[in-house]
């Protein structure tokens, strides 16, 4: 069949809108209506803004030091990132969407595709029959952008966003093409999906302003000046989709767990206690995934901004004889790499490890070669070990997060992120749940 004749793909994304924020207010009704902000590790500054917090000024990224005194002089409201909450939160709402399309693809954690190709149906119609649900089951308000092509749906979702009229749907394939130019015409070419600000400046320089001028530009000319990724991104703007839709995520090549410290840590039984912690948490990732590794990476450093003391940072790279997804393994590796490169008399403000040359379990995987004469022995310590770690994530699953942990941990943590201003989990704890007294 030729090309032409060939049905379009129909995309839509749906997007939470201020999706910290809104997972906040959910449980807090006080909080509709007043400037909120959800801080990064540590309560360091802005990752989530609400429209009123928008109003008042508020960056992303802004320093919460920087506008801590909004909190008297406009009513601001500062809460401490809870991961824990926001994760569960978007599970939900993932699930319901995935009722409305045959195929959907999770693309961040407030951020969908549904591929709605040869669907008969009222497509903004359908837009806020999703919006409607989305909010009356879990309380998440969003806007649902429609196109072509993925990159279309992406920027239909930022036409839903920031125009009113649209009342948040914003279906691209319903309008004819004139309308679709004069619509991109009016919108920034950094606001295009994957256009950042040097190649921004780089299409500038060219004349490029607009995602209109971008659209327009021959797509194997910007192949030659850029890459291959330009002259997608300017076919799918063109509604020819490039992009399929991933049925399954593809498995992390690499998995770095990381975190500044709430206070400055000397001590290496302290960075022990940490280094512990993050490899025990990629390890839970990299079994999720069904993975193992053959190498890790443990890094730790001091603030880069003191000038009071110099600074000190220092990596170190270990292979495993066999590539493992045992906890205790890694952490042991870790450790031995932390040891080697820890120096005395330093105020490390960071550290963080990294799970590399990731390979699916089982796939080519050999144990050592001095141990392959007792292979019996070998895969009976392999099963043991499988069962442990089976049995210590199903227990954690089940009862909370690190209810069952590595001593090595520590119980006392005094280098943990800085917390002060989280809300409860009030989804995954059920210490958590509202209590109602009735006289």
């Amino acid at each position: 069949m030729h090309t032409s004749a060939m049905p379009k793909r129909v995309y839509a994304l749906v997007d939470g809108n201020n999706f910290y924020v809104s997972c906040e207010r959910v449980f807090n009704p006080r909080l509709e209506g007043v400037p909120v902000v959800v801080l990064s590790n540590n309560d360091g500054c802005a990752v989530a803004r609400s429209q009123e917090a928008k109003s008042l000024g508020i960056s992303m990224g802004q320093p919460w030091f920087q506008i801590r005194h909004m909190e008297k002089q406009y009513g601001l409201k500062a809460f401490s990132s809870n991961y824990e909450l926001y994760a569960d939160m978007s599970n939900r709402m993932m699930s319901i969407l995935s009722t409305f399309a045959p195929k959907q693809e999770v693309y961040s954690i407030d951020e969908c595709f549904l591929d709605l190709s040869g669907m008969t149906i009222d497509r903004s119609q359908l837009g806020q029959t999703i919006r409607h649900q989305v909010k009356q089951w879990i309380g998440i308000p969003t806007c649902v952008g429609i196109g072509h092509s993925k990159t279309q749906a992406k920027l239909a979702n930022h036409i839903a966003k920031k125009r009113p009229e649209w009342s948040s749907v914003c279906d691209l394939t319903s309008l004819p093409e004139a309308r679709i130019n004069e619509l991109m015409a009016s919108i920034a070419v950094n606001e295009v999906w994957g256009i950042g600000r040097k190649l921004t400046e780089q299409l500038n320089s060219l004349g490029i302003h607009n995602v209109l001028d971008l659209k327009k530009a021959d797509p194997k000319t910007m192949q030659r000046k850029f890459s291959v990724v330009v002259e997608r991104t300017i076919l799918e703007l063109r509604g020819i989709a490039c992009l399929s839709l991933e049925d399954i995520t593809p498995p992390k090549q690499q998995i770095i767990s990381s975190r500044s410290f709430g206070r400055a840590v000397t001590e290496l039984y302290e960075l022990k206690q940490a280094v512990t912690s993050y490899m025990s948490r990629a390890a839970e990732k990299l079994r999720k995934q069904s993975s193992v590794a053959q190498a890790i990476h443990v890094h730790i450093r001091t603030s880069p901004f003191r000038e009071d003391k110099p600074y000190y940072g220092q990596g170190r790279t270990l292979p495993l004889i066999t590539p493992t997804d045992d906890t205790r393994q890694l952490v042991k590796a870790a450790l031995r790499g932390l040891e080697a490169i820890y120096q005395p008399g330093h105020d490390y403000q960071k550290a963080a490890v990294m799970l590399m040359d990731i390979q699916t379990k089982g796939a080519g995987q050999m144990s050592d070669l001095f141990s392959f004469t007792h292979e019996n022995d070998t895969q009976a310590h392999e099963n043991k070990a499988d069962q442990v770690m089976r049995l210590m994530d199903g227990i954690n699953a089940r009862m909370g997060k690190a209810c069952i942990k590595l001593a090595g941990e520590g119980v006392e943590t005094g280098w943990a992120m800085k917390r002060g201003r989280s809300s409860q989990a009030f989804t995954t704890s059920l210490r958590a749940l509202p209590m109602v007294y009735a006289c």
